[in-house]
C-alpha cells in the first residue's frame, strides 16, 4: 500500500491532535484520579497512574461538610448573577458603541479591552478598600459588583463584534415599522445574537465561578465561594490532596454542564462570519 502526500498530512494532522489531546487531558485525569485515591497512594513516592480500588471518601468528606452547601449556593449566586448582569449591560453598551453616534465612541470601543488586561491581583487591594467604603465588604453583592466590573469590558468587546456582523437593514426595517430602540434591541438584535451571548456567557460565568484572589479578600466564613473553600484544605500538616482534587473536580462540573448545553450556540458563535450568504 502506497501513501500519498495527502495521506501523510492527514496522518500527521491526527497524530498531532492526539498528542495535544493527551497533553490537555492529562492534568484533568490526574485531578480526577487523585480524588479517588487512598491517602497511601497519593503520597506514594512513585506516581500511581492506574489503580483498581478507588474510594469516594474524599467526596463524602467534602459533601458531608456542614458548610459545603452554603459555599455551593454562594458560588451559584455569584456566577449566575454576574453572568446575567454582565450580559445585559454589556449587550446594551455594545449596541450603543456599534450603532449610535456620540463623542468619544471610537476611543471607548477601541480601549474597552485594555481595561480587561489589568490582572485581578493588581485590583485586589483597591477593591478591598472600595468595598469597605461602600459598605459591601464580606457580602455577595460586593463580589458580584466587582466581578461584573472585571468582566464587563471583555463582554462588551465580544458582543461589539457580533453586533457589527448583524445587517443594519434588519434594524432599519424594524424602525420603519414603528419599533423603538429598545424593541429593536430585544426583538430584532437579541434573537440574532444568541450565539454571541452564549459564547460571552461561557467566558463570564467561568471567570466568576473560578476566580480566587478577589473572592479570598472580599468574603468571610458565610460568603465564601468554592474556590476559597478549597484553600481550607491547606492545613498545618500539609495539603490534603485528595480533598483538594475532589473539590476541584466538583468545581469543574458546572462550567462543563453550561458549555455542554450551549454547545450548539457556541459553535455557531465561533463560526459566525466565516460563511457569508
Amino acid at each position: 500500500m502506497r501513501f500519498g502526500s495527502t495521506d501523510m498530512r492527514t496522518v500527521f494532522h491526527y497524530a498531532g491532535l492526539i498528542v495535544l489531546s493527551i497533553i490537555c487531558l492529562t492534568p484533568i485525569y490526574i485531578m480526577i484520579s487523585t480524588s479517588f485515591k487512598h491517602e497511601v497512594l497519593i503520597f506514594d513516592g512513585n506516581p500511581v497512574w492506574f489503580f483498581f480500588f478507588p474510594t469516594i471518601q474524599n467526596y463524602v468528606d467534602i459533601i458531608g461538610d456542614a458548610h459545603f452547601d452554603r459555599y455551593l449556593v454562594n458560588s451559584i449566586i455569584v456566577g449566575v448573577s454576574t453572568t446575567l448582569i454582565t450580559l445585559t449591560t454589556g449587550g446594551m453598551a455594545a449596541y450603543a458603541l456599534a450603532r449610535m453616534q456620540f463623542p468619544g465612541r471610537q476611543p471607548i470601543a477601541n480601549g474597552t479591552l485594555l481595561v480587561r488586561m489589568i490582572p485581578p491581583a493588581v485590583l485586589a487591594i483597591p477593591a478591598f478598600a472600595v468595598s469597605i467604603v461602600l459598605g459591601i465588604a464580606n457580602q455577595l453583592s460586593g463580589l458580584i459588583f466587582f466581578y461584573t466590573a472585571l468582566n464587563l469590558p471583555f463582554a462588551i468587546w465580544l458582543l461589539y463584534g457580533f453586533v457589527k456582523q448583524v445587517p443594519v437593514e434588519l434594524e432599519e426595517a424594524a424602525v420603519v415599522d414603528g419599533a423603538t430602540p429598545w424593541q429593536v434591541f430585544t426583538r430584532v438584535l437579541f434573537p440574532v445574537m444568541k450565539a454571541g451571548y452564549a459564547v460571552t456567557g461561557i467566558f463570564v460565568f467561568r471567570i466568576a465561578w473560578n476566580e480566587f484572589i478577589l473572592a479570598l479578600l472580599l468574603t468571610d466564613r458565610t460568603t465564601r465561594t468554592l474556590p476559597v473553600a478549597t484553600s481550607l484544605f491547606l492545613t498545618d500538616a500539609g495539603p490534603e490532596w485528595g480533598r483538594i482534587m475532589a473539590m476541584g473536580t466538583l468545581i469543574v462540573i458546572p462550567p462543563l454542564i453550561f458549555t455542554f448545553f450551549s454547545a450548539r450556540q457556541i459553535i455557531a458563535g465561533m463560526t459566525a462570519g466565516a460563511v457569508k450568504g
